[in-house]
Parts: structure tokens; sequence; C-alpha cells
């Protein structure tokens, strides 16, 4: 098990970012996956586990984390509405991530006071959630929108917000987005791919895990 760094009570989305080069979008399809599976990340180094809202399991298989895997910090993502994140904090949310933004949902959370990674795509949707005082988003999907040369560019117009591309990322490309100033960490998918899950290779995902909590992630002015 690998030792990680004591956190604060009162997570920001800055917080959550900074944990690790990379957190994991999972996608549970079975109950009986959930507790290895979160497990097997934590012991490889990554905590802030993004759990999806796809599946029909997905909130109970959030209970049974927050409640077996306490060194696990339990996100919600593919969150699209108020009644989401209210559902998600029952089961032992601690953070948000959505495919988008809207104002209802940013209000929710801040009400809550649990932090939210909202998804963008456009400058428009960049400077609503900013007008919502948030100033850490997910840049999704990040391939298809534009990849590494639409965060250079945004680089220059919105110097003091900080992302986290999601959306064909992998452990080869990764350290390209990580080398952005504007870029704290990314998501990715690859960290839990679907045959290990079924076949229970929890050793695997484990290594996966430290390769991904290995990348270098240079220093931000």
């Amino acid at each position: 098990m690998v030792t990680l760094a004591p956190l604060p009570q009162t997570l920001s989305a800055l917080d959550v970012m900074r944990d690790a080069p990379v957190i994991p979008v999972i996608v549970i399809h079975q109950l009986e996956h959930a507790v290895p599976l979160a497990r097997a990340l934590v012991a490889g180094g990554i905590r802030m586990l993004e759990v999806t809202l796809r599946t029909p399991v997905a909130l109970e298989a959030m209970r049974l984390i927050a409640n077996e895997v306490p060194e696990a910090v339990l996100g919600a993502g593919t969150v699209r509405s108020v009644s989401d994140l209210e559902a998600s904090a029952k089961v032992g949310a601690r953070f948000f991530v959505s495919p988008g933004y809207t104002k209802a949902i940013g209000v929710a959370s801040k009400s809550m006071q649990l932090p939210l990674l909202p998804g963008v795509a456009t400058g428009s949707e960049i400077m609503q959630a900013q007008e919502d005082g948030l100033t850490e988003l997910k840049f999704f999907p990040a391939m298809q929108a534009g990849g590494l040369a639409m965060l250079k560019a945004w680089s220059g117009p919105f110097t003091d917000i900080r992302f986290c591309p999601t959306g064909g990322l992998s452990l080869a490309n990764a350290p390209e987005f990580l080398a952005l100033s504007n870029v704290v960490c990314v998501g990715g998918s690859w960290l839990t791919p679907q045959d290990a899950v079924d076949s229970g290779d929890w050793t695997r995902i484990t290594q996966l895990a430290k390769d991904a909590a290995n990348i270098n992630r240079p220093a931000k002015a």
C-alpha cells in the first residue's frame, strides 16, 4: 500500500485535482467489483475515484466504496442534474464531475459545500462557469474538442483557469497535457480496463494506478 498524505477535512476542487496526476473515470457494472476495484486503485496511489452514474448499480457501488474503503475519496461522475448531486452525496460522494455545466448544478454544489469539476468545451462555457465562481474545470471531450492545441489557445484569455482534460487520454499522451501550464491533472478510463475488472485482475489495476501516480507532473508557476 502506497502511503498517501493527509487531506483537508473540506476539499476544494484544486485539492481533488492536485492529489494525483490522474483521476480515474470508473464505470461499474457489477456490485461485487466495487470494493476490490477501489482498494486496488488506492493501493497503487490513486484515491480520488470518479465513479460514473452510467449504470444501474452506480449509486449502490458508491455506497459500498464509501463504507468499506475509507482511504478512497469518492467522487460522482456523469452528474447531469441537481438530483444526481443529492443522490450521490447521500451515498458518500465528496466531489462531483459533470460532462457539461449548468448554473443549477453550480449553485447546488456550492450550497452543499462539495467541489464540482464541470465539463466545458467552449470559451462561452468557461466564461459561464467562471461567472458562477468556478475556476477549476474539466475539459471534455478533450481530444475531440481540440486537445493540446485548444488548451494552449485558452491559456491566453483564460490565464486563471485550470483544467482536467478528459476524453481520449492515455498513459502515453498524459505527460504532454500535464506539461501545459493550465493543466493540473487528467482524467482517464485506462486505469480500469473492463477485461481486468471482469477477470478480477486487481494486481494489474494496482500497477496501472502506480504507473499513473508516477507520471511526471512538472511544477506549475
